[in-house]
């Protein structure tokens, strides 16, 4: 297998402008930097925090963003925030990567009695619209509603791409993204060998359909229940994907990291 260590990994999902980082975000991105990973992609959920993910990663040049309206959090937002949307992705056109984090959560829709379904499902093809608009790929959200972002993409012949964040879908569903365009985001869930379908998923498919995430502060990996996950993380998740496909953790990094930079061509470095 090669020599196992990594040159420079990215984290393509990491949620560092959120508040359980307050009390040592710079720490956490020293360490980051010490650990070799060169990027944290910070996407966006409600557009109250947008300002504060801009202004994070213009002071710190490893982090870049993705600006969008997550379905989880969507019973404050209006028509307005779409048109808001809409301004901050031409006023910072050439530093926001992508349109996420979007999507559609069954779930969520079933807790609520089905009150927010449509609106769901209204704001997720009003950000499409608006990721065709600005040429963007976008970072996608799912939850019990593969099929439903599977038909809505076809439908929209939405050919710009993106990732599909932390994939836990069959190797069917991940054929169905891969041939629109679409990358998986591998994370914590590969760590647990209970999640045997997952992880066959990503032995199986090409490494140049994959990105490496963690979701932190959500999403701890296996062995870390119920603490805050961390960006740094993504060395643990590199090295996961690594035993899992029989390959180096240095041939996973380069190979992810030209996926990231391949995706978001927007990205300025």
């Amino acid at each position: 297998m090669g020599d196992s260590k990594a040159d420079a990994l990215i984290d393509s999902h990491c949620h560092l402008d959120f508040d359980k980082f307050d009390t040592d975000r710079e720490s956490v991105i020293g360490e980051c930097q010490g650990q070799g990973i060169t990027k944290i992609l910070v996407p966006g959920v409600s557009s109250e925090h947008w300002q504060r993910q801009i202004d994070l990663c213009q002071h710190h040049p490893m982090l870049t963003f993705a600006l969008g309206l997550h379905p989880y959090f969507l019973s404050d937002e209006t028509i307005a925030s779409l048109e808001k949307l809409d301004a901050l992705l031409s006023e910072h056109k050439g530093k926001v990567v992508a349109v996420g984090e979007i999507g559609l959560d069954g779930y969520v829709a079933k807790q609520r009695n089905g009150a927010d379904e449509r609106k769901q499902l209204i704001f997720f093809e009003e950000q499409l619209n608006l990721a065709s608009k600005h040429a963007l790929p976008v970072v996608i959200h799912h939850r019990q509603s593969h099929n439903h972002i599977i038909r809505l993409l076809k439908q929209k012949r939405f050919h710009l791409g993106g990732v599909i964040h932390a994939f836990s879908g069959s190797l069917q569903e991940a054929k169905s993204y891969i041939e629109l365009g679409f990358m998986l985001g591998a994370g914590g869930t590969i760590t647990y060998d209970r999640a045997a379908k997952t992880r066959q998923v990503f032995k199986t498919i090409g490494l140049e359909h994959i990105l490496l995430e963690t979701d932190a502060p959500d999403m701890p990996l296996q062995g870390f229940q119920g603490q805050r996950n961390s960006p740094v993380r993504v060395v643990a998740v590199a090295e996961c994907l690594a035993e899992l496909r029989g390959e180096s953790v240095q041939y996973i990094s380069q190979q992810t990291d030209k996926n990231f930079h391949r995706l978001f061509v927007h990205l300025s470095d």
